[in-house]
């Protein structure tokens, strides 16, 4: 019944979305100062939200995604009242534009599902709170290294100590952009210092990643939600390894590569970079410090040919896959924009690799609104746009005296 009902929402999806805020702000108007002043980015991110769960149904992790996910909304200050008034104008929404298939029953199994999710999603965020945790953590950035006009990396230093796995994420707050959070990897194991390191990609019409890159210093602070994600070292020490890694993918990978320098110096394993141009290989000089200390540890790095399309790079990634031999013994460590990561993992499965030795995170992914094609014949005639995210000009430029970008 939910995704029947759903399937007729997802039609109208834009629609459905700003009726739900149109209504949510009507009724409650103070609510408006909790999103920020550009609805547009929100709205496509609260479809996909909502897909990503009619998807997860049957996954018997989803009560764990809920907690961690309430745990993580506390940075909004949702409270049981919010919950309460956002579900009133959910089902409003969707009664409004599923037309006759908002049956009585349809009804029924929308309000319990909701009911339920927001239960969980009440349970993690009262759990971190009985663990002592904050809702964010401040932090001061203590360094910003350019490379070229669109990418960043960023050093922070949290002012109280910010738990986390190597190859987790953290959604990132700045006072330039009120009340927008945008999430990035960190990108090391944690510092004995207590640093950690975001590697920042500038998105074209991306309000925080123009932010982070053009507009943020040392000496400003960031914000930076709960720890989270599923990318963090799952295998016994001795197990085949590969690592792949496209743009700011890197970040990441150099997270787990990190955390086996410690506690795994014997890995054997293989790694591949994938940059749209050689020139975009930002992370080289930290690769190749890694693999000196990870003997067993092959690189490859693959870009387009000069004058090439740069989705030349995934094509030789590819080609370069199907080369190797023994994936179905293999761990893989995926990361990148969702586009490149679902054309992988297809690869990999067919390749013999077994899906629940491919590890990536599972963020939805965040564009305008679309209908997923249902069909072989929506799927020929409506086939998904090419994802990447990799900017331009990734050499490091040279810096004028005072400045200390």
């Amino acid at each position: 019944m939910l995704r029947s009902t759903f399937a007729v929402v997802e039609r109208r999806a834009e629609h459905a979305v700003t009726y739900f805020y149109a209504h949510l702000f009507r009724q409650e108007p103070s609510l408006r100062e909790l999103f920020p002043g550009d609805m547009r980015p929100q709205r496509d991110r609260l479809f996909a939200a909502l897909t990503h769960l009619v998807d997860r149904l049957e996954d018997p992790d989803l009560p764990v995604y809920l907690g961690r996910l309430g745990r993580d909304h506390r940075r909004f200050l949702a409270t049981p009242a919010l919950y309460a008034s956002v579900g009133t104008s959910l089902l409003a929404a969707f009664a409004h534009v599923a037309g006759a298939a908002w049956t009585t029953e349809a009804e029924k199994a929308w309000t319990e599902a909701y009911a339920h999710l927001a239960e969980l999603m009440l349970a993690g965020a009262d759990e971190a709170v009985a663990a002592g945790e904050p809702a964010w953590w401040d932090a001061d950035v203590v360094r910003h290294e350019r490379y070229g006009p669109d990418l960043a990396v960023l050093t922070l230093r949290p002012r109280r100590p910010l738990p986390f796995l190597p190859g987790q994420y953290v959604s990132v707050a700045s006072p330039r952009v009120p009340r927008v959070w945008r999430t990035y990897s960190l990108a090391d194991a944690p510092r004995p210092d207590g640093t950690v390191e975001l590697h920042v990609s500038r998105v074209p019409g991306g309000v925080m990643s123009t932010a982070l890159v053009h507009g943020t210093a040392p000496g400003g602070v960031l914000r930076l939600g709960p720890p989270d994600g599923d990318l963090v070292a799952r295998t016994e020490p001795g197990g085949q390894r590969a690592y792949i890694c496209a743009g700011t993918g890197w970040a990441p990978v150099k997270a787990l590569l990190s955390e086996a320098v410690e506690r795994e110096p014997a890995l054997m394993g293989r790694l591949f970079v994938v940059a749209r141009a050689k020139e975009h290989l930002y992370g080289r000089r930290d690769v190749e410090r890694l693999a000196a200390r990870l003997d067993g540890l092959s690189v490859t790095y693959i870009t387009s040919a000069p004058g090439h399309p740069k989705d030349q790079a995934t094509e030789r990634l590819v080609q370069s896959l199907r080369s190797c031999v023994h994936w179905s013994a293999h761990d893989v460590y995926l990361a990148g924009p969702p586009g490149f990561i679902t054309e992988v993992v297809e690869v990999l499965v067919e390749l013999g690799t077994a899906p629940d030795r491919i590890h990536h995170d599972t963020l939805p992914p965040v564009s305008p609104f679309a209908v997923r094609p249902h069909t072989p014949a929506d799927r020929l005639l409506g086939p998904p746009a090419p994802l990447w995210h990799n900017p331009a000009a990734r050499t490091a430029r040279a810096r004028p005296p005072g400045d200390p970008a």
